[in-house]
């Protein structure tokens, strides 16, 4: 006789997968940490998971703007205030951060579009301008660099 022809008072069956209608494991799959009862992932550990994609060379970087669009009312509503006499008002990156229109931080670049009409003469230097936009400033007597 051996051990597991034992005469017992009652036999234990072995508890597996309760809940639901899908069979022994009831979807939680075969063995391991996430199969078992009480097992439970931190959702920050499930982000940063969610985060880290599985690929050679992968750097988590912070996202930056890297473009910006603008239209030409829009420059000229923001830049009335610093107009004095007719001499042109610079518009480039450093004015558009001082009149916050762009973030402190932005490392991309400006691009300015035709939308609407202006009076005040800007002189813009180092932004992309669209062609309807460059003709607009230059008719209300400012610059394109």
């Amino acid at each position: 006789m051996k051990l597991h022809n034992l005469p017992t008072s009652h036999k234990r069956s072995q508890r597996i997968g309760r809940g639901g209608k899908r069979g022994t494991t009831a979807g939680r799959g075969t063995k391991g940490q996430k199969s078992r009862a009480g097992s439970r992932m931190r959702p920050a550990e499930r982000d940063l998971i969610l985060r880290i994609p599985k690929m050679r060379g992968f750097r988590n970087k912070p996202k930056t703007d890297s473009s910006k669009v603008f239209n030409l009312d829009e420059i000229a509503l923001r830049f009335k205030a610093l107009a004095k006499g007719s001499a042109p008002v610079e518009v480039d990156v450093v004015s558009l951060k001082a009149v916050g229109m762009l973030s402190k931080h932005f490392s991309g670049y400006v691009k300015v579009l035709g939308t609407g009409d202006i009076a005040l003469p800007l002189a813009v230097k180092g932004l992309k301008v669209s062609a309807s936009a460059k003709a607009k400033i230059e008719k209300a007597g400012g610059s394109v660099k």
